[in-house]
């Protein structure tokens, strides 16, 4: 079984077992999470879609709260000998799908 949830601002495809990378949540790790905003679900060609939502939830455990890979960002302005360059790393929370059920 899978389905499509919708956390920080995009969409995972998760089933159970999956762990996946997403912005970050308040909690720490082993710390249960729900996502309620669920918009697909389905075993194979069985599909179901919420307009918006569905009526299942998403169970989850917080695996560890880490920082994603840097980002380098350059800005470079030709014929006025002006660069810049700085560096961001995102925080974000990595998660274990442990079960998707009805609400």
């Amino acid at each position: 079984m899978f389905a499509v949830i919708k956390t920080g601002g995009k969409q995972y495809r998760v089933k159970e077992n999956d762990v996946i990378f997403i912005e970050l949540l308040e909690g720490k790790s082993g710390e249960p999470v729900f996502f309620n905003e669920v918009l697909m679900a389905g075993k194979g060609d069985d599909v179901e879609t919420g307009k918006p939502d569905l009526k299942k939830v998403v169970e989850g455990t917080i695996v560890s709260q880490e920082k994603g890979p840097k980002l380098v960002i350059q800005k470079f302005r030709r014929r006025k000998n002006s660069k810049t360059r700085t560096g961001h790393r995102q925080l974000i929370t990595k998660v274990r799908i442990t079960a998707i059920k009805d609400a």
